[in-house]
């Protein structure tokens, strides 16, 4: 059940789904609620959760009442019931669309609003465990098995532990490295020769080498920047007396300097030998949203760190959805006093979002509410300037954009209220007549700006000269800005009167054209501040072919089998589209790892390891997953009719961005849970060379030596950090035969710990090394630790009494 609120009723809730298999794309679930407090609760109550499984609401147990609110709020009232008396429990079944497999999958944020209007919050319920067929599978046609002990044993099992020599030792594989037996020593006191270009770098280097011993060294660094190498590219060459640090540009060395990093030991000893390296594709992103769940300045300095040190270059810095606006806009202060908080005002506070993805009624809640400052964000510019890495903001429209229409809902409510009709009106991106009926793939009914009114030109023209003056203020460019783009619910505008007009002022029968006009304005309000205009595919799929943006940055994303886009990229980049891989499929950060009930995550286009973004073959072959979502392989047909990529279209494959989507990232731990060590396999792909692969084994074998990569030196040295990742770390494969325990990990080198007594396996407990003989033990419990003693998710195995 769930903790007991500090004041007003004390209700304990608990969630269970009872089966997948009730009918076709539906699923039951029950919820149990019962006061646990002292005092009966008054008639009138109301309970309010967030929910991604839209409830079915002619199923509800009789006598409760369930509604959708808008997004993913929902409500149960009992309308005809008497006080809840202490000790009193109500059991409450329904149905909802889809299925419910995983923790992601319940209900929560759960609150009561008494009578009198007072808000209690409930937190989260307490989840019954998903064991039974019905449970763990979405339906009768799920072929794929739930991600248990034995299933990651057989997964694990064609992986080894690789000797030192035979494990790569920089992360992303540079294009030639050969290193000697003899060694280099670097200490505090290492002399460092640089010019004046090289500032930056020559203060990031003294950073590292003031961490390291005071002890004697003989050697110099120098830094020199060489134009003739390609972009980014980087020479590393290390004698015992001498270390030369050659880059084609600032960036270059910068590079060369995160592998010394990599190699350096914590004592100073670095190998003796030489490096040439550059990169794969000139864009290698990340993209973070901190509009579901807001992330801290330090969180996204920390994220940003982390990028550099596998040479990421681009930061998608995704600040606005339907669910918070993160970026304080000194002319419209709405965007942050009501679109950067969620919950439910207290008396007296100023309206604000309602409470999303379990934010709770609390609008201090660190997770739902928050926003960067302009001088936070100007900090985060020049951190990021000086990791040479370039911040991409998105500020997302017209869809995914309620969070700034309702902000100048109540912006225009203010000044109308005070007389001022014309200052009303001015930013207003809603046409308060509009009676279209429409619901968006996250549920929200009003979340599209009203592109007729000019009043949203205007609003759009005030935020980029903003945002644009704040790049100014931090010496840092502006060359692009996302606009998003995606997921415009169908129906949106129909019933607009604005619309409407506008489209028969111009002639216009389609929705499409009224938005190609939209981007259009979008394109020459950019381009008067200097900005190059970018977006999600959607952005280039919905222009009709006189109104495409050819050249634009267009990121693809929905490539999963039975979107119909699963070639997407491919084709636009044959248009003449620069296109950013953003595919969901191998590169949706925000996914579960695998399919476990506990693995947080969503999973709509599949479960996303580390494995899929460094198995990804981004111009030789489809990119799509081995199978659908439910585990069925394509048929050759369906492969056969992929559009491939033409010689003109692998040009236009600027790189990759993984996707870090905010909804379950609650936390700074589970942002860096999601991160990595997926982030490291993207950075891989995204920088080293095409490896060639030819066959299945040639993939199998090179991600073995990536495993032990990650598993040996990679997470290692993250752990020595000052203050250490909080990166997944794989639970332990298990199978128990014969009375023998036998366990792998998907990560060689790292450490399994076991115990068989019932007690939780720790540093303390016997590391795994052999299959272990159980001496009628019946209970094993295991967890793969990190240097630091961090322990995974813990496995357990229960054997049957004989």
């Amino acid at each position: 059940m769930t903790d007991r609120p500090t004041g007003g009723p004390a209700i304990s809730i608990a969630w269970e789904c009872l089966s997948n298999f009730t009918r076709d794309d539906a699923f039951t679930a029950q919820l149990t609620l019962r006061n646990d407090g002292q005092h009966a609760i008054a008639p009138g109550w109301t309970l309010y959760f967030n929910t991604c499984r839209k409830i079915l609401p002619e199923t509800v147990s009789a006598g409760f009442r369930a509604a959708h609110l808008n997004g993913d709020l929902f409500s149960l009232e009992l309308p005809d019931g008497g006080p809840w008396l202490p000790g009193q429990e109500y059991v409450v079944v329904y149905d909802s669309l889809h299925w419910a497999i995983s923790v992601t999958d319940a209900p929560l944020g759960f609150y009561l609003l008494d009578a009198a209007g007072n808000a209690v919050d409930l937190g989260d319920p307490q989840i019954a465990p998903f064991v039974r067929p019905e449970q763990r599978h979405r339906m009768r046609g799920d072929l794929l098995p739930t991600a248990d002990a034995a299933w990651r044993f057989e997964q694990n099992a064609a992986l080894s532990l690789l000797d030192g020599d035979a494990v790569g030792r920089i992360t992303p594989r540079p294009r030639t490295a050969s290193f000697d037996t003899r060694r280099c020593q670097l200490g505090q006191s290492t002399p460092i020769d640089g010019d004046a270009a090289l500032d930056n770098e020559t203060a990031f280097l003294g950073a590292l080498l003031a961490a390291l011993p005071q002890g004697r060294a003989g050697a110099r660094i120098a830094l020199e920047t060489d134009s003739g190498l390609a972009p980014e590219a980087y020479l590393l060459e290390i004698a015992p007396d001498r270390v030369l640090v050659r880059g084609a540009s600032a960036h270059g060395v910068f590079n060369g300097l995160q592998s010394l990093a990599q190699l350096m030991a914590p004592d100073g000893t670095l190998p003796c030998g030489k490096v040439e390296d550059a990169p794969r594709f000139a864009y290698r992103g990340m993209m973070l949203d901190v509009a579901r769940h807001f992330s801290s300045v330090d969180t996204v300095l920390r994220l940003l760190d982390c990028m550099a040190s596998y040479k990421l270059n681009r930061f998608h810095f995704h600040l606005t959805d339907d669910e918070g606006w993160r970026l304080a806009i000194a002319a419209l202060p709405e965007l942050t006093e009501v679109g950067a908080r969620r919950g439910v005002p207290a008396p007296g506070e100023p309206p604000c979002l309602p409470p999303s993805f379990g934010s709770g009624p609390d609008t201090g809640s660190p997770a739902g509410s928050g926003f960067y400052t302009a001088d936070e964000f100007i900090a985060i510019l020049r951190h990021a300037q000086r990791l040479h890495i370039e911040v991409v903001p998105e500020f997302n429209m017209p869809g995914h954009a309620r969070a700034a229409v309702e902000a100048m809902r109540v912006r225009h409510a203010r000044l109308a209220a005070a007389g001022d009709v014309a200052g009303a009106d001015a930013y207003l991106l809603s046409d308060p007549l509009d009676v279209s009926a429409y619901e968006s793939v996250q549920l929200w009914h009003d979340n599209v700006m009203c592109i007729a009114l000019p009043s949203v030109d205007r609003f759009i023209d005030t935020v980029v000269a903003e945002v644009a003056a704040l790049y100014r203020t931090a010496g840092v460019p502006l060359r692009v800005l996302h606009t998003g783009g995606d997921e415009v619910p169908p129906g949106a505008w129909l019933g607009s009167p604005a619309c409407q007009a506008r489209m028969r002022a111009h002639g216009w029968v389609e929705a499409r054209q009224l938005r190609d006009d939209f981007q259009a304005r979008c394109r020459a309000i950019l381009a008067r501040h200097g900005i190059a205009f970018s977006g999600w595919e959607e952005t280039a799929l919905t222009s009709s072919p006189d109104s495409a943006g050819y050249g634009e940055d267009v990121y693809v994303w929905n490539n999963g089998w039975g979107s119909g886009q699963e070639d997407c990229a491919n084709r636009l980049a044959n248009a003449g589209y620069e296109v950013v891989l953003s595919n969901a499929a191998s590169l949706y950060f925000d996914f579960a790892y695998a399919k476990h009930p506990q693995e947080p995550g969503y999973y709509w286009a599949g479960f996303v390891d580390a494995r899929e973004p460094f198995g990804m073959v981004p111009l030789d072959a489809p990119l799509l997953p081995a199978h659908d979502t439910m585990g069925r392989a394509p048929g050759a047909a369906q492969v056969a009719a992929l559009a491939p990529l033409d010689a003109a279209g692998r040009q236009r494959i600027k790189g990759m961005q993984g996707q870090l989507w905010g909804e379950n990232a609650r936390s700074r731990e589970r942002v860096e849970y999601l991160a990595l060590p997926r982030m490291i396999g993207l950075a891989e792909r995204a920088w080293s060379p095409d490896p060639g692969w030819t066959s299945p084994g040639d993939l199998a074998r090179d991600w073995n030596e990536f495993a032990n990569r990650l598993g040996q030196h990679a997470l290692p040295r993250l752990d020595r950090l000052p203050q250490p990742w909080g990166y997944r770390l794989p639970p332990p494969g298990a199978v128990i035969e014969e009375d023998v325990l036998h366990a792998n990990i998907a990560l060689p080198g790292l450490a399994v710990h076991y115990t068989l007594d019932g007690s939780e396996p720790g540093a303390h407990s016997p590391r795994y090394m052999a299959p272990v003989a159980l001496q009628g033990s019946r209970t094993v419990k295991l967890a793969s630790l990190d240097t630091r003693g961090r322990a995974s998710r813990i496995v357990t195995l229960n054997l049957e009494q004989p």
